[in-house]
């Protein structure tokens, strides 16, 4: 018998299905995965999400395996080097905010002692679950953040993007309610 998943799951995508069936909505507290999914989401921001999934493997090896202390380091010459690059997306506003945004990441650390306990604190460690019939783009709990991450210099973070992005490392399960994923 077939799994139930969520509406969203495009069967025929394999890279799809297996994203949803083992990384969406499963919580995260180790810092690289953190960042490595922030960066994607910050990235995807505009775009479909199945395009960053596509181009995972050409970020991890553009941008260092996703070593923030690294990318916090690129400097102008890595980032003409990035614009280049064919098989990532080549937005240079993203670009700099990526570097720009790796660096507060750090400070973040440093405040918090790593980014998971800052990310995690919001909910006080708990997963959100939701409990509508719609899932939305947006709730108090993804503004509170944005509004965080902005004020201390982030871009691309605004609660549309933040949410989905707690979507993804599993600060809140949207998982529908028939998927199997639901209550793992």
């Amino acid at each position: 018998m077939e799994k139930k998943r969520c509406f969203w799951v495009n069967l025929d995508s394999p890279i799809y299905v297996e994203y949803h069936d083992s990384e969406w909505g499963i919580p995260v507290h180790d810092d690289h995965k953190l960042y490595e999914m922030f960066l994607l989401e910050t990235f995807q921001a505009g775009l479909s999400w199945i395009t960053i999934l596509k181009k995972r493997e050409y970020f991890r090896e553009a941008f260092d395996s996703f070593d923030v202390v690294k990318v916090a380091g690129y400097r102008d010459e890595k980032v003409e080097e990035l614009l280049q690059n064919k098989l990532i997306i080549r937005n240079r506003n993203k670009i700099n905010a990526a570097v720009k945004n790796a660096a507060i990441f750090i400070e973040i650390q440093k405040e918090f002692g790593s980014f998971s306990n800052y990310l995690w604190g919001f909910t006080s460690g708990q997963v959100i679950v939701n409990t509508g019939d719609e899932v939305p783009v947006k709730t108090e709990l993804s503004d509170q953040i944005s509004k965080d991450l902005k004020k201390r210099g982030m871009s691309f973070v605004g609660s549309v993007t933040i949410y989905s992005y707690l979507q993804a490392v599993g600060i809140v399960n949207d998982h529908d309610k028939d998927c199997f994923c639901r209550c793992q």
